[in-house]
């Protein structure tokens, strides 16, 4: 990298999952859109023909008299072509395919256990983790490699357990794990501030937060807007409109696979007094399973969506036939912000600003003193020049800690039976998972379903397994 008249050039970044028809073409637009950093950007796919079409798409948007961004899309061979010298790693892979996932969100439901996503927590999120733990671990040690001095910026799913094995695996790398769950609940305190006092606020960065929690399932424990306490703010909007909860403007209701009325979050906020800031298709699948999922009819009624690995399979083709028309030049990537942050974070980091963004990283600087130093947790950091620092973010309140203290332990369960090929870690986390609560099953029951869970997996997991 240099710097040279105000502007960050010859900056490398690597993005391991090129062949990305979601994050890859969202982290394109928000490049396309700024012109203070420039360089190129490798992409490096296991589908090497995606990635090449990517590269296309990536080089064609730069090439727009519209794009302020100076960038090149190179395809590389290896993890090894696509490190070496870089200055910035993404990661933003799916783990398996689709029908991997089918099993992970659908099997569960013999036993009456729904998920409203299925990759983070509960059965589909450790399961999904079994997958992905060991290919964390080869990037990891990759990077220890071919560029140890890299930053490494990672969008998989699950967050915690992806981020907690980069670390677990190269103690002294640079990482951390990015997610816009934050946002999203940022804007509903803009919306909701605006309803209950006539005022718009222009930019909902400028409603400032303290973050606790793990990865989508995260809490303010204070939130303002030049100097209004929106606590009572939001309190006087639930008691008034609960039923019938809160819709953002921005979001399209023609798909609401991905959509919730927030109904979950002020739920949470009458019974444990903070704010929720996740979606509540995250957030319903951290708690007892007997509360927001406990069958189809009562997530309707919640007023989210379970959304079918069938839709996600179908949504993938339309995805595959875009990539096409935006490869050809038959259709023309829009270029407006994606609200995404990560760009912002890359300019910090090159020193061009100073930025406090939420961020997952480890428990090292008891930035939540009551949970563990091990813990893979999601609070405010200031960015700056190659330095990421944790702001103090204080206690969780025990409420809340009882319910992620279960989800932590099971981070740990799975981590190591991930890395030591051990079913038996997978059940007991399986049996420590607050998805069982109110379930009537039995301990074979739940055994049987790890058993055809991870058969149904098998091709993706280590001989260890087998």
């Amino acid at each position: 990298m240099n710097y040279k008249n105000g502007k960050m050039k010859d900056v490398n970044i690597a993005y391991i999952g090129g062949g990305s028809r979601g994050w890859a073409w969202t982290f394109m637009t928000d490049l396309a859109l700024d012109d203070e950093i420039s360089g190129t950007i490798r992409l490096y796919d296991i589908d090497k023909e995606a990635a090449q079409v990517n590269a296309t798409i990536g080089n064609n948007l730069m090439a727009r008299e519209d794009a302020k961004g100076d960038w090149k899309f190179v395809v590389k061979d290896s993890l090894k072509d696509v490190l070496e010298g870089t200055d910035f790693v993404v990661v933003s892979i799916l783990p398996g395919t689709f029908d991997e996932m089918e099993s992970d969100v659908h099997l569960p439901e013999r036993l009456g256990v729904y998920q409203s996503v299925g990759d983070t927590a509960g059965c589909g999120g450790m399961i999904r983790a079994l997958r992905t733990i060991p290919m964390f671990v080869e990037i990891a040690n990759a990077v220890k490699e071919y560029s140890p001095d890299a930053w490494v910026i990672n969008y998989t799913n699950p967050m915690s357990l992806c981020v907690k094995t980069l670390y677990e695996t190269f103690p002294q790398i640079k990482a951390f794990g990015c997610c816009h769950e934050v946002f999203g609940t940022q804007k509903v305190l803009q919306t909701v501030y605006e309803k209950e006092t006539g005022e718009k606020i222009e930019d909902w960065h400028d409603i400032h937060i303290n973050v606790v929690g793990i990865n989508h399932f995260t809490w303010f424990t204070e939130s303002s807007y030049k100097g209004v306490d929106l606590f009572p703010v939001y309190r006087s909007y639930i008691d008034k409109h609960f039923d019938e909860g809160v819709t953002i403007e921005s979001e399209n209701w023609l798909n609401a696979n991905f959509l919730c009325k927030h109904r979950v979050k002020m739920d949470l906020f009458n019974k444990y007094g903070m704010i929720a800031a996740a979606g509540d298709r995250h957030l319903a699948e951290f708690m007892p399973g007997n509360e927001y999922l406990s069958d189809p009819e009562t997530v309707k009624n919640w007023d989210f969506a379970l959304t079918s690995v069938e839709w996600r399979k179908e949504d993938l083709k339309q995805r595959l036939e875009r990539s096409k028309r935006l490869a050809s030049g038959e259709e023309k990537m829009t270029l407006a912000e994606t609200g995404e942050e990560g760009i912002l974070l890359i300019k910090a980091l090159c020193g061009l600003s100073r930025f406090v963004s939420n961020v997952n990283i480890p428990n090292y600087a008891s930035q939540i003193p009551n949970l563990p130093k091990n813990a893979l947790v999601e609070t405010n950091a200031v960015f700056s020049r190659d330095s990421i620092r944790p702001i103090f973010a204080g206690e969780v309140p025990e409420g809340i800690k009882k319910l992620l203290d279960p989800h932590i332990a099971n981070h740990d369960r799975i981590y190591k039976a991930a890395t030591t090929c051990n079913k038996q870690l997978v059940y007991e986390a399986f049996e420590n998972d607050p998805q069982f609560i109110g379930k009537n099953c039995s301990v074979e029951d739940i055994h049987k379903l790890v058993d055809d869970m991870i058969e149904n997996t098998k091709n993706y997991l280590p001989k260890g397994w087998k």
